[in-house]
Order: C-alpha cells, then structure tokens, then sequence
C-alpha cells in the first residue's frame, strides 16, 4: 500500500444540489521524493523510501539525513518514510510522485493522524463514565470512576482498567475516505468527512488501488 505524507490544513463544506451540505478536509500533500525501492526477492512486497516537507536550509537537516540525500543527487528533506508497495512499480531515486498521478476524484483512501492531546483527564471525559450520584451520601467524589478492583481474591486492578490517565495523541486511522477535489496546482486534496489531529498536523494518506 503507498503512502504519501501530507499535512492537514482545516476544514471546509461544499453544498449538494439538494442543498445538504457535505463536510471536507483539506490536505496539503508534500513533494513525496523517492530515495530507494528495494526489491524482496522472498517476500510478496518491495520496500519504496520516500522523503518529504523540503528543506529551507541545510541546518535543519542531521548529518545523517544530509549523506543519504547526497548519496542519491537528491534534494534535501526534513524527514523520510517507508511504505510496503506490490511488486513491479518502476520507481527510481528523484522522482517525485504527484498525488494526482495516483488518486483521481472518486477514489477511496484511508488516512492515519495523531489525534489532538487533551493531556491528564479523568474516567468522565476519557472513557464516558456516567460518574456517582450528585446526592445520597456522596461527597466530593461525583466525578469519580468508583471501584477498580475486586476484593482479597485477586486483591489488584488488572492492566487496562478504564481509569483517568493522560488522553489523546494516539495514531488512528480513518478508513474510506471519498476524495472529492483534488488541486493539481496546489497539490491540494479535499476528503469528504474529518480526520484526526490538528491543523498543521502531518497526516499519511494511504492509497490501496493498484499500489
């Protein structure tokens, strides 16, 4: 499956005919550069390296990065990705795959983002407890979780309890996502629907067909 990496930049809506409106993601999709495709002799997939988001000066890229870039008579990137592919694609070091060579309107993708951090929250926010009751006897503990455990025998709170704890920043991926506009220009897509994270986030477009 390929993948490019883009970065999301909010959200939209567009009217229907009928007049329902239909909410949009907009996503701007980097120079996806190719760095290397490995091909597995023994295994059913090759291995494509992609680098992504150009580099405005030199300084912002390792020592590391800036060798392999180097190596291959590549422009410099700020990171880079791998992604399992089908075999016989004939990609090649510097070339830049253009989302529209490989999603067209119509299409179905799925995209994976880290969902925005809510920091330290308790079992009402974080899990939908319907906490104690606000009268008969409680006090000072209405938003409480309650019991976690059991008594002497097993005498412990397993692991996973839905318990307070620090919340969001999770990697979840949507799947299915219609793309509706695409931007050739800008390279700029719009989904329909919402996906995780927050504006100025990088987001990974996972496209299935024929990949």
């Amino acid at each position: 499956m390929l993948e490019l990496v883009g970065k999301k930049i909010g959200m939209s809506h567009i009217f229907k005919d009928s007049g329902e409106a239909v909410p949009l993601t907009m996503i701007q999709v980097y120079d996806n550069c190719v760095l290397d495709l490995t091909v597995n002799e023994n295994k059913e997939f090759d291995n494509l390296l992609m680098a992504f988001e150009k580099a405005s000066h030199p300084k912002r890229v390792s020592k590391p990065l800036t060798g392999i870039f180097n190596k291959k008579s590549v422009p410099l990137f700020k990171k880079i990705k791998g992604s399992q592919v089908k075999k016989g694609l004939e990609y090649k070091a510097g070339d830049v795959i253009a989302v529209d060579s490989v999603v067209n309107e119509g299409d179905f993708i799925n995209v994976t983002g880290v969902t925005s951090g809510k920091g330290f929250a308790g079992a009402m926010k974080r899990w939908g407890f319907a906490g104690l009751e606000a009268t008969h006897g409680v006090s000072v503990s209405h938003r409480s979780h309650g019991s976690t455990g059991q008594r002497q025998d097993p005498g412990k709170t397993f692991k996973g309890k839905k318990m307070a704890g620090h919340m969001g920043v999770k990697n979840i991926t949507v799947k299915n996502l219609e793309v509706l506009i695409i931007d050739k220009e800008k390279s700029v897509i719009a989904v329909k629907g919402a996906i995780p994270g927050n504006a100025g986030g990088d987001v990974i477009l996972k496209i299935a067909k024929n990949f």
